[in-house]
């Protein structure tokens, strides 16, 4: 890990991140987390499109976060001959950046020796990184389903489990509070395969099977959720008072099962008691500044979130959007970009 906290040349690239309050006596620090799903920085070996020419589009899309802390979901891993594979392409994107300098930490295969190929989870830190560990079905075992449209007929249940991890970061703030940071990427909306039940990647045979399908993906994402909020539970068990962000790609809007699991407001748990362990959407604490979806220019559902506990709104500032122009290259029709658009809050730590 590089670029701690009293790194010069880190400090100096974030001169901005020491504010004096008008009128105040003590002196309080701009902390921005952001948020952001990478994409389209895999291999790019007989694509029209460069690598390079996608690396300095997402340059540029970085350097607009001015972030302390970045949450990115969907990382690829790349393996040099004889070597395990590593991050080699974000570490590339990230020369020229402040971020170059910053503590990085992401998620691991099972043995601990390589990132995986794709869909890491990565957290960057200009904060020391105290500790950081990865679960799945670690708090939440996998549950057995049988299928009902599968042809030929399953005789017997298998496990359905979920394919991504979810990564918590502990990080060192200023004055020795600590700050966890949970990203996480839940299952997309693309329906489960159901053996006997597709005609090709796109055609189904049957709405039941396609209805099945869709239902297993759900059951996924929700089961990320809930695996996720055991773990925040955990947390709070250790220290109610804790400072918590939730970041990532949710796959689900803020009113949805998987973020209603997550958040766990007291009208849907009937219990007061439980009211500050509930987890707030940024976006929703100035409903004002937001107006429809950031992704494909304001098209569609918002599904990236960065959710806080209730502690950390003592320092909230802001919440920002950056507006995703959704670029595609006309040569081969993929996007210069990530189909997401970041999102950012801004928080003023004493």
């Amino acid at each position: 890990m590089v670029g701690r906290i009293g790194d010069p040349t880190c400090r100096k690239l974030f001169t901005n991140c020491l504010i004096y309050r008008e009128g105040g006596q003590s002196m309080n620090e701009k902390i921005r987390i952001a948020s952001l799903k990478m994409e389209n920085l895999e291999d790019t070996t007989g694509q029209k499109v460069t690598m390079e020419q996608r690396i300095a589009i997402m340059k540029l899309r970085l350097n607009q976060l001015r972030a302390d802390i970045i949450c990115l979901q969907g990382v690829s891993g790349q393996k040099m001959e004889g070597e395990s594979r590593k991050l080699l392409t974000l570490k590339k994107m990230l020369i020229g950046t402040p971020y170059k300098y910053f503590n990085m930490v992401s998620t691991m295969t099972a043995d601990g020796s390589q990132v995986y190929e794709e869909r890491n989870l990565v957290v960057l830190s200009r904060f020391d990184v105290i500790d950081f560990h990865q679960c799945k079905h670690e708090y939440v075992s996998a549950p057995f389903y049988r299928k009902a449209t599968a042809s030929p007929t399953e005789e017997e249940a298998n496990k359905v489990e979920w394919e991504r991890p979810v990564f918590h970061v502990k990080l060192a703030l200023p004055n020795d509070k600590v700050l966890h940071v949970i990203n996480l990427e839940l299952k997309s909306y693309l329906p489960v395969n159901i053996r006997g039940q597709k005609q090709n990647q796109y055609r189904w045979k049957s709405a039941a099977g396609w209805a099945e399908g869709f239902y297993l993906s759900s059951m996924k994402r929700v089961g990320q959720a809930l695996e996720t909020r055991v773990l925040v539970d955990k947390l709070f068990d250790e220290d109610e008072h804790s400072l918590i962000a939730v970041c990532g790609d949710f796959n689900s809007t803020s009113n949805n099962v998987p973020v209603q699991a997550l958040r766990g407001d007291v009208e849907y748990t009937g219990n007061g008691l439980l009211a500050n362990r509930v987890l707030i959407p940024c976006e929703q604490i100035n409903p004002e500044l937001f107006d429809g979806s950031p992704m494909k220019q304001g098209k569609g559902p918002m599904l990236d979130h960065l959710l806080v506990s209730r502690q950390m709104l003592a320092y909230y500032e802001k919440t920002e959007f950056i507006q995703n122009n959704f670029e595609v290259d006309a040569m081969d029709n993929k996007s210069l970009q990530s189909h997401h658009a970041p999102v950012i809050a801004e928080f003023f730590m004493p």
